[in-house]
């Protein structure tokens, strides 16, 4: 009796639908220009091009991008492709219609030696949306301090002197650049 042997291949499925990506969902600005990255859980994953809302896209690298044309949630399915095998995955876009916003706090005055305990905030904006703080420049921020992408400024100066820290906030994709004075005696 013969028999017919068959090569196995081992296909690594896509992870659940719920686990496919790091993150699912995302909050823009009505009128803002949307680039984000989706972020797959497994290696090798592609995605199929599609339109999000209106103005918004995915290509198949999984780059967002376009310029929501009118606020409200959207959930559109994304598929998410390896090798041969493809899921549909629901990707949910908040956009949030584009209300100004200001900073709060950008001068921190602080004692060499003394802790610091400052927010940088802001006023405005969308409610129930968390601003985030990115420095756009480490080499500016005074030795022992930094600023959280919370806004929060904190730690124990080491160094007197005046710094200039350019930081950029954004709230939900409407971002700007400020710049946050330190001044350590």
């Amino acid at each position: 009796m013969s028999s017919i042997t068959t090569p196995m291949a081992y296909q690594t499925p896509l992870a659940r639908p719920e686990r496919a990506l790091v993150e699912d969902t995302f909050y823009v600005t009505q009128g803002i220009e949307v680039r984000q990255q989706l972020l797959p859980i497994a290696k090798g994953v592609t995605f199929r091009a599609a339109y999000l809302a209106v103005g918004v896209r995915v290509d198949a690298g999984g780059r967002l991008s376009g310029r929501p044309q009118r606020p409200g949630t959207f959930v559109a399915p994304v598929q998410l492709c390896m090798d041969r095998s493809c899921q549909a995955h629901n990707l949910t876009l908040v956009v949030l219609a584009n209300e100004p916003w200001e900073p709060r706090e950008l001068t921190f005055p602080g004692k060499v030696g003394t802790p610091l305990d400052g927010e940088i905030g802001i006023n405005g904006g969308p409610s129930g949306v968390v601003p985030t703080f990115t420095v756009t420049d480490v080499e500016k921020v005074p030795g022992g301090v930094s600023i959280g992408p919370d806004g929060h400024v904190g730690g124990v100066p080491v160094v007197a002197g005046i710094s200039e820290v350019p930081v950029r906030i954004c709230v939900a994709g409407n971002c700007a650049g400020v710049v946050v004075r330190l001044i350590i005696v």
